[in-house]
C-alpha cells in the first residue's frame, strides 16, 4: 500500500509550500564500471592531448557524454570515422571481437574501457565455446552490450533470449549441448524467470559460474523495492537507452508504484506532485550524483522536502585503470 497523502499537511511558518518526503535510495547513480570508464576517457585526455576519439556513448547519460565533449573527447559510430593516428576508446558496454582486430590492423592506439563485470561475461562465452556449447544469451536485441558479447563468438554459436516466451520457440533437441550467460543490467526477476524456463526446457543446459548480472545492477532494483511501497512516485534519473535505468522504473512499476524516467531536474512536471506526500529517488548506474541534487533542489521549489537516505547495502568496489594510463 502506498504512503497516504496527509489530508492536512502542516504548513511551516507561513511557508506556502506543502510538505514532500523524498526517500532517496542507496546505493544509486555511478557504479564502479562507470566510474572506471569515464576516468579512462579523462586520463586518455591528460595523456595524449585532445582530441581522443570514443566510439559510441561512454555510458548511456548525455550530461557525461557532453561533459567529455568539452574537455577534447569525440563520439563517433564506428571506427572508419577516427584518423588512423588518433586515440580512440571503446565503451564501457564491451565491442565486438572484430573492432580492436580492425584497430590493430590499422595500428590504432587504442583504450578498452568495457566494464570488467561485461568482460568477464565475454571470457565464459569464449570457454563455452570450447566446450562445445552453444550459448543461449539471454539479453535485449541491439544494446551495446548484447551485440559486444555476441561478437565474442562465431555466428551461429550464439541465440539471443529476450523473454520468456522466446524460450518455447528455442529448436534444440535434449541432446544439444547448451549453455546460457545473460546480459549485465537486466532486470533480475525477469532474468530468474527466462533461467527457470530454460532449465524446465532443457535440463542439460549448464550455467554460468556466478550470476552475470551486475552487482550494481543488483543493489540499486534491491533498493528501489525497498522504498518504491512507501511512495506515491518513484523518479529515476537515467537515459532512455540506458538498460539498467529502465529497469529500475519497472521495478517501481510491479510494485504499484508511479514512476517516471527522467534525464535532469527539468523535466519534472510540478502536476506529478498534485496528491503526492512521498516521492521516491534513485539515478540509474550512468548518471550521477549532480544530477540528484538538481532534482532534490528542484521538488524544493515547490515543496518543503524532507530528505532521508534509505540504504539497502554498501558499494566498495574499485576496478583498475588499464595499464597503458597508469605507467
Amino acid at each position: 500500500m502506498n504512503a497516504p497523502f496527509p489530508s492536512t499537511p502542516a504548513v511551516s511558518d507561513g511557508d506556502p509550500r506543502l510538505p514532500l518526503k523524498l526517500l532517496i535510495a542507496a546505493p544509486r547513480g555511478f557504479c564502479a564500471g562507470v566510474d572506471r570508464a569515464i576516468e579512462i576517457v579523462e586520463r586518455a585526455l591528460q595523456k595524449y592531448g585532445a582530441p581522443v576519439y570514443v566510439r559510441h556513448e561512454i555510458v548511456h547519460n548525455r550530461y557525461v557524454v557532453d561533459s567529455l565533449k568539452a574537455k577534447g573527447a569525440i563520439f563517433v559510430d564506428e571506427l572508419d570515422e577516427v584518423p588512423d593516428d588518433a586515440p580512440v576508446v571503446f565503451s564501457a558496454h564491451g565491442v565486438p571481437k572484430t573492432v580492436p582486430a580492425e584497430a590493430e590492423r590499422r595500428k590504432m592506439l587504442y583504450v578498452d574501457a568495457t566494464c570488467p563485470l561485461v568482460s568477464k561475461v565475454h571470457r565464459q562465452a569464449e570457454r563455452q565455446i570450447e566446450k562445445g556449447q552453444h550459448i543461449l544469451f539471454i539479453g535485449h536485441a541491439g544494446h551495446p552490450e548484447v551485440i559486444g558479447t555476441m561478437g565474442q563468438v562465431p555466428e551461429g554459436r550464439i541465440t539471443l533470449v529476450e523473454t520468456v516466451e522466446d524460450v518455447a520457440k528455442l529448436d534444440f533437441s535434449p541432446d544439444d549441448a547448451l549453455s546460457y550467460l545473460s546480459q549485465t543490467t537486466l532486470s533480475v526477476d525477469d532474468t530468474r524467470e527466462i533461467i527457470r524456463a530454460l532449465e524446465e526446457r532443457f535440463p542439460q543446459i549448464v550455467a554460468p559460474k556466478a550470476e552475470d548480472i551486475c552487482y550494481a545492477t543488483s543493489n540499486r532494483q534491491a533498493a528501489v523495492k525497498q522504498i518504491a511501497a512507501s511512495c506515491d512516485l518513484v523518479l529515476v534519473i537515467g537515459a532512455p537507452n540506458s538498460s539498467n535505468s529502465l529497469r529500475l522504473v519497472e521495478v517501481a512499476d510491479r510494485m504499484g508504484t508511479e514512476a517516471r524516467l527522467i534525464q535532469r531536474a527539468d523535466e519534472i512536471d510540478p502536476s506529478w506532485l498534485e496528491g503526492v506526500g512521498t516521492v521516491g529517488l534513485t539515478a540509474g548506474a550512468s548518471a550521477p550524483e549532480k544530477l540528484v541534487r538538481e532534482v532534490v533542489d528542484r521538488l524544493s521549489d515547490w515543496r518543503l522536502v524532507d530528505e532521508e537516505i534509505v540504504t539497502s547495502a554498501e558499494e566498495n568496489m574499485i576496478f583498475k585503470l588499464p595499464r597503458q594510463l597508469t605507467e
